[in-house]
């Protein structure tokens, strides 16, 4: 289908680098690409996101407001979620002594800004955000293969 598009394309060359990348499977790559920027955004107001491979170059400046437009739908989910679990167990934002956050995505300032708006900066704590969800899964696969013997 794209080799077809490809053909009546009005950006032929755009519609090649997509080409391009699916046949040498480099959708990884440009995960690695978007992550890395995504890291930079956690800590600074501008990204650069750069990727390069073959024939494919793609670069641009990515604002962090740019950035959490493109994430406002997760943003809007995790707020439900939060909502959701305060609602449904009766607890009140103030009766909450620490709320711990840990994976990649709490560096994300927006992230960050949902837990610090209900429950005040100095509660929030963090730590090993990048094994952490990695260690609870080990956890748990070791707890459950414990129960099947």
């Amino acid at each position: 289908m794209l080799k077809s598009v490809h053909a009546q394309a009005l950006e032929p060359k755009k519609i090649a680098a997509l080409l391009h990348l699916i046949q040498e499977d480099l959708g990884y790559h440009l995960h690695r690409a978007v992550q890395k920027a995504k890291s930079q955004l956690s800590d600074r107001p501008v990204a650069i996101f750069r990727f390069v491979e073959g024939s494919v170059e793609l670069t641009a400046m990515v604002p962090r407001p740019l950035f959490e437009r493109w994430i406002s739908e997760e943003l809007q989910q995790i707020e439900g979620c939060v909502d959701s679990l305060l609602l449904s167990s009766g607890v009140q934002p103030g009766d909450v002594d620490r709320v711990f956050l840990t994976g990649g995505t709490s560096f994300v300032p927006a992230v960050r800004k949902i837990f610090e708006t209900r429950f005040g900066a100095e509660r929030i704590r963090a730590g090993n955000e990048f094994t952490s969800v990695a260690r609870g899964l080990a956890l748990k696969a070791r707890e459950e293969l414990a129960l099947s013997h």
